[in-house]
């Protein structure tokens, strides 16, 4: 169980690294430069890396790295708050439009597992989309409606809510992977 939870999470928090960071600055009150800059240097290193061992760059990667790039040069650019804020609600969104396509969420489950279970992956790419695009709103709404709760809001709700949908995914995924194994051996031995 402790190797296909690395085999889910590490993928996940090495292509969301920078964006991570970022928030986490944030969230401790950091300079929003500093933040931006430490944000789109772990991304562009990440891309790097993989570059440098020959490794093929992940599209989710793609993805971080250039959500990291543009928010960081309208970030320093602009040095405005509301933009600061509302961002992540762009963040949010591009994400869940890529987590639209079908199989993009096949890379996180070993292939002897995706025998098995492979099936739901599509659906749980899809409630990832959807929790992406709920918490855009939630963003906004808390940015617009509630500024001054903005950064408990961005500490606490994305990841408590991912965290959520990462312990159901992973539970149903482990409990209908067994249920399947049982049944195919008992017909197997029937």
């Amino acid at each position: 169980m402790l190797r296909q939870l690395k085999y889910a999470v590490g993928p996940l928090l090495l292509d969301s690294l920078g964006v991570i960071i970022f928030a986490l600055l944030m969230a401790l009150h950091i300079n929003v430069i500093v933040a931006t800059l430490c944000g789109a240097t772990i991304a562009i290193a990440m891309v790097v890396s993989d570059i440098v061992r020959g490794k093929p760059v992940p599209a989710m990667q793609w993805l971080s790295l250039a959500l990291v790039a543009v928010s960081a040069g309208a970030t320093l650019l602009t040095h405005d708050p509301r933009f600061v804020m509302a961002k992540p609600t762009v963040i949010y969104w591009v994400v869940g439009c890529a987590m639209l396509r079908p199989g993009w969420l096949n890379r996180y489950l070993a292939p002897e597992d995706f025998a098995v279970v492979g099936d739901l992956m599509t659906a749980f790419g899809f409630a990832w989309a959807g929790l992406m695009f709920i918490t855009g709103i939630a963003n906004l709404v808390v940015a617009i409606a509630f500024p001054d709760r903005w950064l408990a809001f961005l500490a606490v709700f994305p990841m408590a809510s991912k965290v959520a949908l990462f312990v159901v995914h992973f539970a149903t995924l482990k409990i209908v992977g067994r249920r399947r194994v049982r049944a195919a051996t008992a017909a197997a031995a029937a």
